[in-house]
């Protein structure tokens, strides 16, 4: 089947030679896209205070870039969610490398605040389009075991973000640092095309027979099962607070670390500002069960963004490193266990519209927070704002841990 078949939803008019992959190599695929263009997404994260320098653009002006982002991916969600339910996985993952290449040289080349955000908010629709795809495929690929399917899931979204800022970093340091990086993640991107052009699709999940196939692909009104709905707004509610951190870290926080610590090495940068992430990724491989596993996870993570105040104010780079590290521990297994829980009540049929609802939700601690961190930073002053988040987000978390602590003694 070609790619222009599956986007009509049509069977393929003539046989061609395809690649049929591996389970093995058809799980690696879909990690590596979302893998990939989150990397590429996240690169610009060291690069702000250079491009804040080359354009004249202001602490809230990097906010407003980086929110684009975030819009555009929460809005391609609730419009395309559940495209690849239709159209199949392999073309949703195709398109959104098309898109993906498409905003990385937009935002390489921008000359000012509008083309620096039209970039970010391509690279949103990209990984969009991915999100929702590569979850349910790495579902559908392991189906006697879902929990290392959104082990997966997770450790390559984690992954990437986390990634993305430390390679932005080391590759700012070759000639022409703000568009270097773009190039070099075009040319992957482009590498990938090819492997998934050739791979041999499987059927689309819900396949449409109609004179209309695609009124299929219209928005819908997300809307999530009874059985579900409990666990869903759960997984919303501690995606919301961890993007909220992970938002400060991927924003904001490059400069404050710098300005702390008293550094100005972009690779250093970057990888103080991917630690958190990092550590979330890594933390996927982690076997921890137990009913108190969610609660114990929020408690850490309230803990630990106190701790990276405490770092900033005290300027021990030693504590602000242990409390990134925590803080991604926490917030990992926290979240690993509330997603796998959503995940597990959905039907097939419907995976990756309500994992992209989740999404839509958790993306939103991304923009808005951080937006309002942008905002209190120029009344207040970085230092202060930042304090200030913190503490709310360690609230947050702390109220959350104390909810999920009774649920967990309500079942026991």
């Amino acid at each position: 089947m070609t790619v222009f078949s599956e986007l009509r939803m049509r069977p393929a008019t003539a046989e061609r030679w395809e690649w049929d992959a591996s389970t093995t190599a058809r799980l690696v695929m879909a990690g590596v896209v979302i893998f990939t263009l989150l990397i590429g997404a996240n690169l610009a994260t060291p690069l702000y205070p250079l491009l804040q320098a080359k354009l004249g653009i202001t602490a809230l002006d990097v906010t407003v870039a980086f929110s684009a982002y975030v819009l555009a991916l929460v809005a391609t969600l609730l419009l395309a969610g559940h495209w690849s339910d239709y159209i199949g996985r392999r073309a949703a993952l195709l398109l959104a490398v098309l898109v993906g290449l498409a905003g990385g040289f937009v935002f390489a080349t921008a000359d000012s605040l509008i083309m620096l955000s039209a970039g970010r908010a391509l690279q949103g629709v990209s990984v969009a389009l991915a999100t929702g795809a590569s979850s349910a495929a790495l579902r559908e690929l392991l189906p006697s075991r879902p929990e290392w399917a959104s082990r997966f899931t997770l450790l390559a979204s984690a992954g990437g973000v986390a990634a993305g800022p430390a390679i932005g970093g080391a590759l700012s340091m070759l000639p022409g640092p703000t568009t270097t990086p773009y190039y070099l993640h075009s040319l992957i991107l482009a590498g990938l095309l090819v492997p998934l052009y050739l791979l041999k699709a499987r059927p689309a999940i819900t396949l449409h027979a109609g004179p209309q196939p695609l009124r299929v692909l219209a928005p819908r009104r997300p809307a999530v099962s009874r059985a579900a709905r409990g666990a869903f707004w759960l997984a919303s509610a501690v995606g919301f607070l961890s993007f909220a951190v992970f938002g400060f870290s991927l924003s904001l926080a490059p400069g404050y670390f710098a300005q702390i610590l008293q550094i100005d090495s972009r690779p250093l940068i970057g990888l103080l500002a991917g630690l958190t992430l990092g550590a979330s990724a890594v933390s996927q491989l982690l076997a921890v069960r137990g009913r108190f596993v969610v609660p114990a996870g929020l408690g850490l993570l309230a803990v630990s963004v106190l701790l990276i105040s405490v770092a900033a104010a005290t300027s021990s780079p030693w504590l602000l490193i242990l409390a990134s590290i925590s803080a991604g521990v926490g917030q990992g297994i926290s979240f690993r266990t509330v997603f796998n829980d959503v995940a597990g009540r959905v039907e097939p049929a419907r995976h990756a519209q309500i994992i992209s609802a989740v999404y839509v939700i958790t993306y939103l601690g991304s923009a808005f927070p951080v937006i309002g961190l942008g905002l209190a930073a120029g009344i207040l002053g970085l230092q202060a704002a930042v304090t200030g988040f913190v503490v709310l987000c360690a609230l947050a978390s702390a109220t959350l841990a104390g909810i999920t602590l009774r649920q967990a003694l309500r079942g026991a």
